[in-house]
């Protein structure tokens, strides 16, 4: 089941990644999971740096793990809880002085291993991420993107809502709620909203506690061709007493380091300006005609994002009056209008009490959804059926 082209790459002896042995008996205090779906994450926190071999079993198929000098001090995910592509998790000790993680294989798979150092409130981490066969990460990324939405009469227009953050990645974190699920709360709210208006439908990046990579995201709004993007996202600051909701579209640097991106590739950039070919152009002719597209997307992403935030100003306090402008990776799309909503600051004692509260939760969605019907309304000539 382990592809047999993929197991060339396995890891045959002892990999440090940059760590160095543990002088004394490292310990797993807790093993956490995230399923997406097109990958599964097991992360085994430890104390300390470990050093790892990873071999390949068959008949049946097993991925298994030797941790020398380690210590088990959590449980063990119970079998149903692993995800889609491991029937079940074992551990135990062939000799005193190791610790064997097997993962019992449920269907074909490729996978990745990596040790990851503290960073923030995270100490060391094994990192095992598990993807179709016929799947991974890299492959993914670099796949061509759609060209842009060639609308049918009648067709309803799509509105990509994204749940910033996710799975191993909490973002901000209040005293009791934390940024990747009260924006995901918020995202299903927003969705059920625009369902129901009239010629509009939406779709999420993420419809669970997983993370999606931020390029990934601006990918699914290009495969999916949509209409609009939004991010949602809940801020912090180090200073508690800030508080307030803010939109942000994406700023001219980071426009520009955009363009660059595209224009390396000519052919797959010719759908940005209305499908005009670019390989027979020079580099300045082409990055002009690219330019002129996503200046034009900056400016619809900026009147976009004043819509939302007037009928945000509406339901509690806004932080910064205008849009403001940044290089967020997820606004990168460079046909699609897309901005980022900073729905309150997490770290403000105010701002977390509202946000924990479905019904202030459902306010902000009917907010977003009046500025988009606000934007629409003034540009009925971009998006006429």
């Amino acid at each position: 089941m382990v592809s047999p082209r993929f197991r060339r790459f396995l890891v045959a002896g002892w990999l440090a990644a940059g760590f160095a042995g543990p002088a004394e008996s490292a310990s797993i205090h807790d093993i956490r999971m995230w399923h997406a779906p097109e990958r599964s994450r097991i992360v085994f926190d430890m104390d300390q740096a470990v050093q790892y071999k990873v071999f390949t079993l068959e008949n049946p198929e097993r991925v298994v793990i030797d941790l020398p000098g380690t210590r088990l001090q959590s449980e063990v995910p119970a079998p149903g809880s692993t995800g889609p592509f491991i029937e079940r998790i074992r551990l135990g000790y062939p000799d005193s002085s190791k610790l064997r993680v097997v993962f019992d294989l449920e269907k074909p798979v490729r996978y990745y291993i990596q040790t990851l150092k503290p960073v923030n409130d995270y100490q060391y981490r094994l990192v095992v991420d598990y993807y179709h066969r016929d799947s991974i990460a890299a492959i993914i990324e670099s796949k061509p993107a759609k060209p842009a939405r060639q609308r049918k009469p009648g067709e309803k227009l799509l509105v990509l809502i994204d749940p910033g953050h996710g799975g191993e990645d909490p973002g901000a974190l209040g005293k009791r709620i934390w940024e990747k699920n009260v924006v995901l709360m918020i995202a299903k709210k927003l969705k059920a909203q625009i369902d129901r208006e009239p010629g509009l439908r939406a779709e999420l990046t993420r419809k669970g506690d997983y993370y999606v990579g931020l390029r990934k995201r601006t990918r699914i709004a290009r495969d999916l061709q949509a209409d609009l993007f939004i991010s949602i996202h809940a801020d912090a600051f180090k200073n508690r007493n800030v508080r307030g909701a803010s939109v942000y579209a994406l700023s001219q640097r980071g426009a520009s380091s955009e363009k660059a991106r595209w224009l390396a590739n000519k052919e797959n950039a010719s759908d940005l300006v209305g499908g005009v070919s670019l390989t027979d152009k020079d580099n300045t002719l082409a990055g002009v005609l690219l330019d002129m597209s996503m200046t034009k997307t900056v400016s619809a992403s900026i009147d976009f994002g004043r819509e939302v935030l007037a009928e945000l100003s509406k339901i509690g306090k806004i932080h910064s009056k205008r849009v403001e402008q940044a290089g967020f990776a997820v606004l990168k799309s460079p046909d699609i209008p897309s901005i980022l909503v900073e729905t309150a600051y997490i770290t403000n004692p105010q701002d977390e009490k509202l946000l924990r509260k479905p019904a202030y939760q459902t306010r902000i969605a009917q907010a977003i959804v009046a500025g988009i019907r606000r934007y629409l309304k003034n540009n009925r000539n971009i998006y006429a059926q």
